[in-house]
C-alpha cells in the first residue's frame, strides 16, 4: 500500500519522550492530509495480550482501584472484570435504544471513586415516545456486585441513528468532559446553544463550571461531527479525534485529529479536509480514506518508552491502531504509524490503565465486523 502525504512542511520523524509543559496554540500548526492509505507500518515491537473475551460490543472501560474494571456493552449491560476474569452476570442493566450507533456507550469513574463509589455513563435512553442521549451518575456497591442510579448529569442530548458521540472522561481539572455527535444535523455543531457536536464540560455534580468559555453554558469545544476519543497533553490542551463525513454535503472520508483548547471551534461542517477559515481550527492530521476513529489516549506509560507522549487512536473500519506523534509545543504533526493492521478486527476503546499499559477493545460484534466465536475482547498492549 502506497503512502501519499500532502503537507505544507516536511515534519521530522522523531517524537517527544515526555509530556508537554507548555500548551500548543490550537490551530497554529499546518494540516497534513494523507491521500493514500493510513500511514507506514509501526516500527516498535509490542505484545498484545488478551485480558478477557466473551463481551458484546464493549464500548468503554473505567478502571477501579482494586485491579478491576467496569466495562460497558452497547446493548445496555455494565460488566465487572476482576483480576482478569469477567463476572458472568452484569452488575446493572440499563434500558437503552441500541439502534444504529446508540446504546450504552462511555463510562468514567469519579476522581474520588475510592471514597464515594461514583461512576458515570453515557447512553441512549429509551423513553416513552422518544430517545435521548443522557449522562447519569451511578454508585457501585461496596462488594462491586451491583450498581444503582444516583443522578442525571445532563439530559436531552440530541440523538439519531448515527453520530451520537459518547466518550466521557474526567480531565486534569477534575471536571467531566462529554463528547457528543451532531445527531445527523451538521448545523447543530455550530450552534452554541445546542448540546450536539460538542465537547461539554460539567462539574461532577452536573453543574456548569463558572470558568467555561461561554457563560452559563456547558459547551467547551464546538464544531465537532462525531467524536469518540480525546485526551489531554497538558491541563489546557486536548487532542481530539473526530469522524469525517460519510456522504452528507457531498463529502466523504477525512476523519481527523485536532489540537483544541477551551472555546475552540473545530469547523464542522463549515470547513473540510485541510481547509481553513478565520476563527476555526483546522485539523493537524486527516486521512482521505475512512478510518474512522474510536477511542483515543495519550500514552503515558513506561512499558513502551518509544510511545511516550504519543496519541494512540483506535481504528474501526480500518482495523488498526494509529500512533500519532504531535509536537506538544507547536501542535505540528511529526510522525504517524500503523499497528495491529487487520490483526484484531475493529477497535473501539483506547485508554491508559493504572498499570501504565494501553488497553483497547474490539468491536467485531457490532454488526459491521466479523464476530468470532470468542466474541469481543479487551486487549492489553505492552512490551
Amino acid at each position: 500500500m502506497s503512502l501519499g502525504v500532502i503537507a505544507c512542511t516536511s515534519p521530522p520523524q522523531t517524537g517527544p519522550n515526555s509530556l508537554a509543559s507548555e500548551p500548543a496554540q490550537s490551530g497554529s500548526a499546518q494540516c497534513t492530509l494523507v491521500e493514500n492509505g493510513f500511514g507506514p507500518p509501526g516500527q516498535v515491537q509490542v505484545r498484545v495480550e488478551e485480558v478477557v473475551t466473551g463481551l458484546e460490543v464493549p464500548w468503554g472501560i473505567a478502571f477501579l482501584p482494586n485491579n478491576g474494571m467496569l466495562v460497558t456493552e452497547r446493548l445496555g449491560r455494565i460488566r465487572l472484570v476482576q483480576n482478569g476474569k469477567l463476572h458472568p452476570r452484569p452488575i446493572a442493566t440499563v434500558k437503552v435504544s441500541d439502534r444504529g450507533e446508540g446504546g450504552l456507550l462511555g463510562i468514567a469513574t469519579h476522581p474520588d471513586f475510592a471514597k464515594n463509589r461514583f461512576f458515570y455513563i453515557y447512553f441512549t435512553a429509551s423513553l416513552p415516545g422518544k430517545s435521548v442521549n443522557r449522562v447519569e451518575r451511578w454508585r457501585l456497591s461496596e462488594d462491586g456486585q451491583k450498581a444503582t442510579r444516583d443522578l442525571i448529569i445532563v439530559d436531552n442530548i440530541p440523538v439519531a441513528r448515527f453520530h451520537n458521540g459518547g466518550r466521557i472522561r474526567f480531565g486534569p481539572d477534575g471536571m467531566l468532559y462529554i463528547g457528543t455527535g451532531d445527531a445527523r444535523d451538521p448545523d447543530l455543531s455550530q450552534d452554541v446553544n445546542s448540546l450536539a457536536g460538542k465537547i461539554l464540560r460539567f462539574t461532577p455534580e452536573g453543574q456548569v463550571p463558572a470558568d467555561n468559555p461561554f457563560s452559563d453554558n456547558p459547551v467547551y469545544i464546538s464544531g465537532i461531527r462525531n467524536t469518540q476519543g480525546f485526551d489531554w497533553i497538558n491541563p489546557s490542551t486536548l487532542w481530539v479525534s473526530d469522524h469525517g463525513p460519510s456522504g452528507e454535503l457531498g463529502r466523504s472520508g477525512h476523519d481527523e485529529v485536532s489540537v483544541a483548547q477551551a472555546g475552540d471551534n473545530l469547523g464542522w461542517p463549515t470547513v473540510y479536509r485541510c481547509e481553513s477559515q478565520s476563527g476555526l481550527v483546522p485539523p493537524t492530521l486527516t486521512w482521505r480514506q475512512a478510518l474512522p476513529p474510536g477511542g483515543a489516549a495519550v500514552y503515558t506509560g513506561d512499558a513502551i518508552p518509544e510511545w511516550k507522549g504519543s496519541f494512540m487512536v483506535a481504528g474501526l473500519r480500518a482495523e488498526q491502531l494509529q500512533r500519532i506523534v504531535i509536537d506538544p509545543k507547536t501542535g505540528q504533526l511529526q510522525h504517524h504509524e500503523v499497528y495491529l493492521q487487520g490483526q484484531q478486527g475493529r477497535l473501539r476503546e483506547a485508554v491508559m490503565g493504572p498499570d501504565g499499559d494501553l488497553y483497547i477493545t474490539t468491536s467485531n460484534c457490532d454488526g459491521r465486523g466479523r464476530c468470532p466465536a470468542k466474541r469481543d475482547k479487551i486487549l492489553r498492549i505492552t512490551r
